[in-house]
């Protein structure tokens, strides 16, 4: 029987822990943003819940395929899900500030991943670089979204 090469199941392990972190940022996106869904009242309500419903929705895809990563890999997927945080306040500005932060902790522990992979498995490495992709795509909706009508810099907190 060969001898297991012991830095490569190091790093397997980093990679298999990096994708644990991110299928519970993306399930904790789920229950974010359905939580925020259910707490949007006034005027313009239908589309905003349309919106974080989508989010919602999306969060989910990014967890299966994260998990379906970890077990391809041959790790355990995790029963965790990432920091919820409930502030209390449900105006649609301070919903988007707080979906613009959780964003960009989802975008971090994508790139932490991509730093892991790179130059290591091309799978993996298209798998982060699309996810980056997709999460700064969220932070620019986001972003403008909290701006001003008219505003054309990018939103500042």
């Amino acid at each position: 029987m060969a001898k297991k090469d012991k830095s490569t199941d190091e790093g397997s392990s980093a990679i298999i822990d990096a994708l644990k972190t991110i299928l519970e940022m993306e399930l904790a996106g789920v229950v974010r943003y359905t939580h925020y869904a259910l707490m949007v009242y006034g005027y313009n309500r239908i589309p905003i819940v349309s919106w974080l419903r989508g989010q919602a929705t999306e969060s989910l895809d990014h967890a299966n395929k994260a998990g379906e990563l970890i077990t391809h890999l041959g790790g355990h997927p995790s029963l965790a899900i990432g920091p919820l945080l409930e502030t209390h306040n449900h105006d649609i500005g301070d919903i988007l500030r707080e979906s613009l932060a959780h964003e960009s902790a989802s975008l971090q522990c994508y790139r932490n991943l991509l730093k892991l992979v790179e130059g290591e498995s091309v799978m993996l490495e298209e798998y982060a670089r699309e996810m980056i992709y997709a999460e700064e795509l969220h932070i620019g909706e986001v972003d403008k979204m909290l701006r001003k009508p008219g505003d054309v810099a990018a939103f500042h907190k």
